[in-house]
């Protein structure tokens, strides 16, 4: 989860990340244990970049959070916990924080971590934001942003003090890795956040450093032999990506992975139904929504901008909505395994999710659709089509980036608007295309947002605020889809930043998504819930985060995998006194075994690892590599 804001991307630059090829050093990795014992991720997004400010997807989250921690990371039920900083107080007019990191603290290549790696990476970033308005992606932008974040200093190798300008507790919710300064200070800043591939093997502190990864297929990673906390029984991890979702529950029932991401809710309810002993298949509280979103852009774009001026207009977008139904669309895509969508706050922020008064909540119905269409001014003219108020008619293109769910609600709202006169071109776009089309001319590079409607996904935060900002004007031009522009919106979003209470913020917040709803730069289709299934005949230890209405991974921060447990590993025998022996380490320095072929792979993706027998040149290849000083990979919590 994360939020980290969506894993979209809305810059030519997630592109480059894509299409890039990470250079696999040969010097530095960690040497592979005998027989490491993998843990094997299925997952149908691929991996868009390793370089933290280039992430877009939820994948690349998981896979930074192995890597690096963060200042305060998350508990089990996402209440804040030990990071990079193991403690923290704050001042008593809230604006000056104070967090001590630990003594003793190093990086995966062995070089010490220290409050200055802390300084330098929030320096850095404020220095940029400064510099250029914005970070890579712009992902990360609005964690120092919201918080208020005005300086740091690193008095001594284990305190950090930040100043802010604002009251609010939301240093503790920042989703920035903290970065080892003496790799990434040697970087141009502009490549390093533009065009640096950050390598493998990567340095950082979390549990786990990537040390292989193939665009398109797989990522791996290996054990943090400095992890500053407790180690999880996995000695390597090797997250692959499956073009097709039915391939990846075969290979999970086949025992080719370890655990699947978003199951396909028939599959899912089918494992339910089958009771394997070694499947467990849950569902958890998703942090999602998926939108259906307007180019509500308001001037004209030589070449570009919608295909109609009535976009622009949030009474025909208003109207469109009760041409929706939100329920059918629950019902028929997932089979009951989402909820209504309403606002731009998920189920998952309960305490901050507000519905709006039921009688102004929309409800199917083309009669009134159309009723509020003529209302408006968008009359039909003889042969039934819907006119805009230029005289013309409307022809909306309707786009998504190629998932099946997204495909099935597209085809029928494109059924639907064809009730009311509306002819609808609909087609999927590759995710990295469409978020070209979608880049207005405020953005860096220009675009020409050439866009009607497309369906697509944002995923919060713990906290709602970075839901909240991709809709304000600043963000036309970086993370806003709709280039929707409000003052009322952008006035309150800076008031609930800066309320000292709870309470006063939600009312503020309440009215934000009120104001949303009623202006329709989207309409909120659905909150998928989470589909997630893993085995237990490998892997014991597994914990849904929030404890009860989660998953255990893709949520927020690594601890879940340093939780795990070797299911296959001895009971421990007493001991000559009656005590139970000290437990055996795996080895830390493994590195990911190679994927191999004859397992199940989805698009051509090796799923099964081949591990065989160590021969003798192995094992003294193994020897050499561990007299070696390592260059270390990277990690998180």
């Amino acid at each position: 989860m994360a939020v980290r804001v969506s894993r979209r991307a809305f810059s030519v630059l997630a592109v480059a990340a894509l299409l890039a090829v990470a250079l696999l050093p040969s010097a530095g990795r960690p040497t592979r244990a005998a027989s490491p014992l993998v843990l094997r991720l299925g997952t149908t997004t691929q991996i868009q970049s390793l370089n933290p400010w280039q992430i877009v997807e939820e994948e690349d989250y998981e896979v930074m959070t192995l890597n690096y921690d963060v200042l305060v990371g998350w508990g089990p039920d996402l209440e804040p916990a030990a990071g990079f900083a193991e403690s923290w107080t704050r001042s008593t007019d809230g604006k000056t924080w104070t967090f001590k990191i630990r003594d003793g603290m190093k990086w995966s290549d062995g070089q010490p971590a220290t409050a200055e790696d802390a300084r330098w990476t929030m320096q850095f970033q404020l220095d940029q934001l400064k510099k250029d308005g914005t970070v890579g992606d712009g992902y990360l932008d609005v964690y120092p942003q919201a918080a208020g974040v005005t300086s740091v200093s690193a008095p001594d190798p284990t305190t950090l003090v930040v100043t802010t300008n604002l009251p609010n507790s939301l240093i503790l919710t920042s989703y920035v890795p903290i970065l080892p300064e003496h790799v990434w200070s040697k970087l141009d800043p502009k490549a390093a956040t533009t065009s640096f591939q950050n390598p493998a093997p990567i340095v950082g502190t979390g549990p786990y450093q990537v040390v292989e990864y193939k665009p398109g297929e797989y990522v791996r990673l290996a054990r943090n032999p400095y992890y500053r906390g407790q180690q999880g029984a996995a000695d390597e991890i090797l997250m692959t990506y499956f073009s097709s979702p039915d391939t990846m529950v075969q290979a999970l029932k086949k025992g080719d992975v370890d655990y699947a991401r978003g199951v396909p809710a028939a599959q899912f309810d089918q494992l339910k139904k089958d009771a394997d002993p070694h499947i467990t298949a849950v569902e958890g509280v998703s942090n999602t929504f998926y939108e259906l979103a307007f180019n509500c852009y308001d001037k004209p774009i030589p070449g570009g901008g919608a295909s109609t001026t009535a976009l622009a207009d949030p009474a025909f977008r208003d109207a469109l909505g009760y041409a929706i139904d939100k329920q059918a669309l629950v019902d028929k895509i997932f089979g009951g395994h989402a909820a209504v969508g309403d606002t731009q706050l998920t189920p998952q922020m309960a305490e901050w999710h507000t519905s709006p008064p039921a009688d102004q909540l929309r409800t199917f119905s083309i009669e009134t659709a159309n009723q509020k269409l003529l209302a408006a001014g968008y009359p039909l003219d003889a042969s039934g089509r819907r006119l805009d108020k230029d005289g013309k008619p409307i022809s909306l293109r309707l786009n998504w980036p190629g998932a099946s769910e997204e495909a099935k609600a597209a085809q029928l709202i494109q059924a639907w608007f064809a009730q009311l006169g509306i002819k609808t071109t609909a087609a999927a776009v590759e995710s990295a295309k469409l978020a070209q089309l979608i880049l207005p001319p405020e953005a860096d590079p220009p675009g020409k947002a050439q866009f009607d409607l497309f369906i697509w996904d944002w995923v919060g935060d713990t906290d709602p605020y970075s839901l909240l900002k991709v809709l304000i004007s600043k963000e036309i031009g970086a993370s806003s889809d709709s280039n929707w522009s409000n003052p009322q919106y952008d006035q309150l979003y800076d008031q609930q930043l800066a309320a000292t209470s709870d309470t006063d913020r939600k009312a503020i917040i309440d009215q934000m998504q009120l104001l949303f709803y009623q202006q329709a730069p989207y309409h909120v289709l659905w909150y998928p819930t989470n589909l997630d299934a893993y085995r237990t005949d490998r892997f014991g230890g597994w914990r849904n985060q929030p404890t009860k209405t989660g998953v255990p991974f893709f949520g927020f921060g690594s601890a879940n995998y340093t939780l795990l447990t070797d299911a296959n590993a001895p009971t421990p025998s007493p001991t000559a006194s009656g005590a139970a022996p000290p437990p055996t380490t795996p080895a830390a320095s493994a590195s990911p075994a190679t994927p191999g072929s004859g397992g199940e792979t989805g698009g051509g993706v090796p799923v099964a690892l081949v591990v065989g027998g160590v021969g003798l040149v192995a094992v003294i290849a193994g020897i050499l590599l561990l007299m070696r000083r390592r260059t270390g990979p990277d990690e998180e919590e």
